[in-house]
This record gives C-alpha cells, sequence and structure tokens, in this order.
C-alpha cells in the first residue's frame, strides 16, 4: 500500500542476533561481584548455561548457597571465592581481573559505585588512559537495527574531552559487535550550530576531532535534533545533507540527564529494551538490574562478551 510503513522487526530479533553471534567464541572467565540475590545469581547462571561466560561468584559463600537453594540454581559446577561482604566482593573481582583470571567483571545485588569505586582506584584498580563510560544497547522495536545510547549512567555532566573518550568507546564496542564503521549522531535541541546552546558548539568540535583522526573508526555528525538523527523522513523534509542523519548507529547525548530520560522514554513508551555495558576500563564491565527480562540479561552479557574475546585477541588481559 502506497505511504504505508515497513513492518517492524520482531521484538528481540537484533538481540537473538547478539546472542547467537557468541556461539562461535569460547566462554569468557567472569569475575561475578556479590551475586547474592536470584535475579544476580541467576543472570550469571543463565549467563554460564548459554556458554558466554564460565562464572566465579565472588560473595559470602554460604549466603550464595543459599540463594542458590532457595531458587533452584545448580552452582556446583562453578568456583566460589568466600569474602565478608559486598566491599570486598568488589575488590576481590578486580583483583581477579588484574591477576589474569578473569577478562569481564559482573555487577551482583552490589551498588553499581561500589563496584565502580573498586574499577577506578589508582593504584588497585583497572583504569585505563580512557573514561569509563557506559552504553545502552537499545532494541527498539520502531528501529531497524541496535541503538547504541551513551552515556546515560556514569558521566553526569561530562567534558569535552570526556565525550571523546565516550564516543571512542562506544564505537569500538560497536566494531567488536561487527559494525566497521558505526554512525554517530551527537544529538542536541537543533542541527545548527548556536553558540547559546553549548551542547552544539561541542558537537561541531567533536566532528573536527574526528576529521583530525582525534576520534577514529565511526562517521560523525552533529549537531542533529533527535528526529534528524533517526528519521529519514525528517531529514528529508529538513533537506539535511549528512550519511549520519536519519541512520544512526550511536547517539550520543548532551548529558546523563538526557540520556537517562530518553533510554527510559523508549524502554516504557516504545516497548525497548535496553541492555546495557561498561567500556574505558580493563575489561568491560556488565551492569544489569533486577528489572532487567531474561533476554535484556542475556543480551548485556552476550555483548560483554563477544567485546572481551576481541580484547583477548587484540591485547590479553596482563596482570
Amino acid at each position: 500500500m502506497a505511504g504505508s510503513q515497513p513492518p517492524s522487526p520482531q521484538r528481540h530479533e537484533k538481540y537473538e542476533r547478539l546472542v547467537a553471534a557468541c556461539r562461535d567464541i569460547s566462554p569468557i572467565p567472569t569475575a561475578v561481584a556479590h551475586p547474592c540475590d536470584a535475579s544476580s545469581l541467576g543472570g550469571a547462571v543463565d549467563a554460564a548455561r548459554q556458554g558466554f561466560i564460565t562464572p566465579i561468584l565472588i560473595g559470602p559463600a554460604a549466603r550464595i548457597r543459599a540463594v542458590a537453594d532457595e531458587s533452584g540454581l545448580d552452582i556446583a559446577p562453578y568456583e566460589i571465592v568466600d569474602v565478608p561482604h559486598s566491599h570486598a566482593a568488589a575488590a576481590t573481582a578486580v583483583e581477579l581481573v588484574r591477576q589474569g583470571r578473569a577478562q569481564l567483571l559482573m555487577k551482583g545485588s552490589l551498588h553499581t559505585d561500589e563496584l565502580l569505586r573498586e574499577v577506578a582506584r589508582k593504584d588497585s584498580g583497572l583504569r585505563t588512559e580512557r573514561r569509563i563510560s557506559h552504553v545502552f544497547i537499545m532494541d527498539v522495536p520502531t528501529y531497524g537495527k541496535p541503538l547504541f545510547i551513551t552515556d546515560a549512567a556514569v558521566n553526569i555532566a561530562p567534558t569535552l574531552e570526556d565525550k571523546r573518550d565516550i564516543i571512542q568507546n562506544a564505537i569500538d564496542l560497536a566494531q567488536a559487535l561487527g559494525n566497521p564503521q558505526p554512525k554517530v549522531a551527537i544529538l542536541s535541541a537543533v542541527e545548527t550550530i548556536n553558540p547559546k546552546i553549548p551542547s552544539t558548539v561541542e558537537a561541531g568540535a567533536l566532528c573536527k576531532m574526528a576529521d583530525r583522526g582525534q576520534i577514529t573508526g565511526g562517521l560523525l555528525d552533529g549537531p542533529l535534533a533527535l528526529d534528524n538523527a533517526i528519521s529519514p523522513e525528517a531529514v528529508r523534509i529538513k533537506g539535511i545533507a549528512s550519511p549520519v542523519a536519519g541512520q544512526a548507529d550511536i547517539l550520543v547525548v548532551p548529558d546523563l540527564e538526557a540520556g537517562n530520560m530518553l533510554a527510559k522514554n523508549l524502554t516504557f513508551l516504545a516497548n525497548a529494551d535496553a541492555a546495557g555495558i561498561v567500556l574505558g576500563a580493563r575489561v568491560p564491565i556488565v551492569l544489569t538490574s533486577r528489572a532487567d527480562s531474561v533476554m535484556t540479561r542475556m543480551a548485556s552479557c552476550a555483548v560483554a562478551a563477544l567485546y572481551a574475546h576481541r580484547q583477548r585477541i587484540e591485547q590479553p588481559v596482563k596482570g
């Protein structure tokens, strides 16, 4: 029918492709910090059953076993490292990565800040030259491919230098998932540079940084309003000439508030699922929530496993 919209992709189709891609890699040794509730322990066990990870369960051993018994989870095949509390679990998980025993971190039932605090320690953490940042990998039923949103969870008000790292982290992730040159839309309220809107000026600077090789591997454009970033019709109406507009793979938001609202809008108003991963440390970090669906948890683990697999090939973790 003339003017009709193409059929929406089946829900979870994009996540299922990510999960399927993990069938070709070996399980990634994973330090699971304080998996002391049914959701976090079940997520680790499910990912292990799928062959994504080999979990090392770190926390009070008696409590972990009690949760497993109550939830009907078989954890006999997995190593348990007995530590007294969540703080010790976070520190031990980071140390296992530093020793080379784990190549992936997974958050259990401790607070995100508690884990990232250990990751970010100067002397005993997992810091690199990159800024640590979060990427949502959204499966939006009305969008034909995975949509990355960054940063909506870690960096509250990133500087221009921070945004360079945030963008590079997201590009590297997209490449690890099979996209050789992701299209990066740097969002603002308008598609023209306006000195009264600082995010438009930063967007222009970031694009020039890409031109000069300070950001590599992606195709950048900005500023772009959200409609111009994802809607070919909006691009046509506004007459925007851009290889990114209307077909973005990565949406870079001005700040955490904008990113958080955008991701939750897609989740609660567009029935999207939001897998999440933290990048910029020496290994990827899986952050799951008790509210996540089984498919979302699996997608988060699949994304992290694929990225860790690429890291293992390119630059093995050293202690």
